[in-house]
């Protein structure tokens, strides 16, 4: 079909958010996003799903891209920050893997599963058709799906979009990046560095906590419109962040992030470094463990988050070992916006009897949508 018109009746539909990872099935499709549309190249799907996610919380209708191999990736943002929080998001995945079709041996069981794979995830989903008629109907049935909070995937056969020429990409570079580091230590608890980030919100503030005792925490240190507390998606908190702060610059985006939640996604910190909107600050709170899940060691000792933030392209870039230092690093990006990554040393443990946000997922979202969007 016409990818150009394809193109443009997700445009009429209100589809202007793009975010993927490279496919041969679908890169005609993946060259008119990043030639017509915002598009942002995701790490791997996963981070696609939570930066798609992000843009919807901000405002935008977005799209996700990606071979069905990395479908396996997504699993996690999809039944955990998708399902959960109501976040949908329209998704375009190929069918490597077809019956009949002479593929690579890797992606035989892949294209037998595609689709038990999204109907077990409760995904609505169809083949998409090669019919223009019939795509203006399907692409209604999804656009509906998506206003009623449910996401929903097409899956793409071979040769289904004809060629797109990519126009040439001039691909930005950081060159004034920034990098502050203390030896001070005096290891604050988790609750003392989120009442400072709590302190410090806005009015414009949105503050993304990531899954586990640092979402539980915030909403005990305050419970407030302008806070998300991820369940599941274990290291999705910065690719949200990122999204969001791409639909709605006039807000100021924070992503409080673990040290074991960073690690399970560092891919992460290469694509912020690169997008680098100026209203985002990426918080780690690191205490070398698992608190969850029992206090087991993660590898975070052995790791110069600031110096790999740097290599990784964020404008600023700053390691602090007391709140008195975290609160001053805080203020600098407030007065001098830049993306920002700020490492913090903390204490392990967690206060007792900590309890859990009790008010839903999906309400959270719609709080914090009616908050972002006022």
């Amino acid at each position: 079909m016409n990818t150009q018109e394809f193109g443009t009746e997700l445009k009429e539909l209100g589809f202007d958010f793009y975010s993927g990872v490279p496919c041969s099935f679908l890169k005609y499709l993946i060259n008119y996003a990043i030639n017509e549309c915002d598009y942002v190249m995701a790490a791997n799907e996963g981070d696609a799903i939570a930066t798609a996610a992000g843009a919807y919380l901000g405002g935008k209708k977005s799209v996700v891209l990606m071979q069905n191999s990395g479908l396996t990736n997504a699993t996690s943002p999809l039944t955990s920050l998708n399902f959960s929080f109501r976040l949908p998001v329209l998704g375009f995945v190929s069918l490597r893997g077809e019956e009949g079709l002479n593929d690579e041996p890797q992606h035989e069981l892949m294209g037998q599963i595609t689709g038990e794979m999204l109907t077990l995830m409760q995904v609505q989903w169809e083949y998409l058709s090669l019919d223009m008629s019939e795509v203006k109907q399907q692409l209604k049935r999804a656009n509906e799906a998506i206003e009623n909070n449910k996401t929903f995937f097409f899956v793409v056969k071979k040769g289904t979009f004809d060629e797109v020429v990519l126009k040439p990409q001039a691909l930005r570079a950081t060159t004034d990046k920034v990098l502050r580091t203390t030896k001070i230590a005096t290891s604050p608890s988790r609750t003392e560095a989120l009442k400072c980030l709590s302190d410090n919100a806005t009015k414009d503030t949105v503050l993304l906590a990531t899954t586990g005792k640092t979402g539980r925490e915030l909403f005990e240190v305050e419970d407030k419109s302008n806070n998300l507390y991820m369940v599941g998606s274990m290291g999705c908190i910065s690719s949200m962040a990122l999204g969001l702060a791409l639909a709605k610059p006039d807000k100021q985006v924070i992503a409080i992030d673990g040290d074991g939640a960073s690690l399970m996604r560092m891919g992460n910190f290469a694509t912020n470094g690169y997008y680098q909107p100026n209203n985002l600050l990426h918080v780690l709170l690191d205490n070398n463990v698992h608190d969850s899940t029992g206090g087991q060691a993660t590898i975070s000792h052995n790791i110069d988050y600031a110096s790999a933030a740097h290599a990784m392209g964020y404008p600023v870039s700053a390691s602090v070992g007391s709140i008195e230092e975290f609160n001053a690093e805080i203020n600098k990006w407030k007065n001098n916006p830049k993306a920002t990554f700020i490492h913090l040393k903390i204490s392990k443990g967690s206060p007792k009897d900590l309890g859990r946000p009790t008010i839903k997922p999906f309400e959270v979202k719609e709080r914090l949508m009616n908050f972002i969007n006022s």
